[in-house]
């Protein structure tokens, strides 16, 4: 005897999981493109503010990003960003000045990545802001 709801779950199942294995298998990639987006915004922020004020470094398999503040001379750090891949979201596990959160990544047509924190899309530019706006901007009003 056949069931076919039994059926349509099965075949809905494979999809699901074939889509979270690719989305794993694209996880490490996900984390290279994220640094290079971030590098590029650390870049701007350093032009601007000097070559002390921030830096950005991939290791480890983790991007870790320093704010620095010029006192007295001395550059001191002001904040920092940890970015660690996440294969039980999948996604990445933000650590920002004592606040912690998780952006879940999926894939689309193409191998194209989508964004996803706090159950809201978010688009390449607003991943981007979501993890430095605070570190590099804590006095300005969000």
């Amino acid at each position: 005897m056949s069931f076919p709801w039994l059926d349509m779950r099965i075949d809905e199942e494979r999809d699901r999981r074939r889509r979270e294995r690719e989305t794993l298998e694209r996880l490490p990639r996900a984390l290279e493109e994220l640094h290079k987006a971030l590098t590029e915004c650390v870049q701007v922020y350093a032009r601007a503010f000097g070559p002390k004020s921030a830096d950005i470094q991939l290791r480890d398999g983790n991007i870790h990003v320093t704010v620095r503040e010029e006192l007295d001379g001395e550059w001191r750090a002001r904040a920092q960003v940890a970015v660690a891949p996440l294969a039980a979201l999948p996604g990445f596990h933000v650590e920002r000045g004592g606040e912690v959160f998780q952006i879940e990544i999926g894939m689309l047509t193409g191998e194209k990545l989508f964004y996803k924190c706090e159950n809201q899309y978010l688009t390449p530019e607003q991943v981007t802001r979501r993890i430095l706006d605070r570190a590099l901007f804590p006095r300005l009003a969000e």
